[in-house]
């Protein structure tokens, strides 16, 4: 049995290009579905946010807002409410250390803009544990959190490495639009990555090493079993 770390955000707004809050949260999709699929394989996944702060689901996630059939997102609620005492309790990022896990998942929803993006708590954590070998793994706008991870001359740790995330395609399609702070794929080729689009709204993940992306929601459960994978031939 491996040990994966999922970091999820704790913010439940984003402030918006024009300077106005917007509500948000994680994308429910993206930790049911990735958690699911971790779980059922028989590993222990823990759940941590940013000073232990309960996360926020966004609930445009769980409806027709945000594209979601009825059923699917009964189902996501099902699930997340099934796991409710970890979500209602996670452990503080700042106190996880990243030799105590194999893997460690960032799943997305606009949250992670506003509390991961640039946390240097988390880009301590990342940085050890890439170092170190471990998995990494972040799906759709959960990719911008690994800006966080930078050196002392602000070098962006997975510069020069493939991977994927929300593009800027999707986000003009069904995300916030031009009131966007910034775009995850914008920042991410600004920081030296290599940023590898599929046809929006697609299952598409990119393997780079030790380094997992998903690009959307759509890629939840294939970005999982790639974690899997990649456990299983460590």
């Amino acid at each position: 049995m491996a040990k994966i770390l999922m970091i999820v955000s704790a913010a439940d707004t984003l402030v918006l290009a024009d300077g106005t809050t917007h509500p948000t949260g994680y994308w429910a999709e993206e930790v049911a579905a990735s958690h699911k699929v971790l779980v059922e394989a028989g590993h222990q996944v823990d759940i941590a946010t940013p000073a232990g702060a309960r996360p926020t689901v966004d609930p445009v996630s769980l409806d027709e807002r945000g594209g979601v059939r009825a059923a699917d997102g009964a189902e996501f609620r099902s699930y997340l409410d099934s796991i409710a005492a970890s979500l209602d309790a996670p452990l503080d990022l700042g106190a996880v250390k990243a030799t105590d896990y194999d893997a460690l998942y960032l799943p997305g929803g606009h949250a992670p803009m506003a509390d991961l993006a640039d946390n240097p708590v988390l880009g301590a954590l990342l940085t050890e544990a890439d170092q170190r070998g471990r998995t990494i793994a972040a799906l759709c706008h959960g990719v911008a959190a690994l800006l966080s991870a930078t050196d002392d001359a602000g070098t962006f740790l997975f510069a020069g490495r493939g991977l994927t995330g929300f593009t800027n395609d999707e986000e003009r399609q069904g995300g916030l639009g031009d009131a966007t702070p910034w775009l995850v794929e914008d920042r991410l080729i600004e920081g030296g990555a290599h940023f590898r689009a599929g046809e929006p709204w697609s299952d598409t993940v990119v393997v780079d090493g030790n380094l997992i992306t998903g690009q959307n929601p759509q890629s939840s459960v294939t970005t999982a079993k790639e974690v899997l994978a990649a456990l299983r031939s460590a």
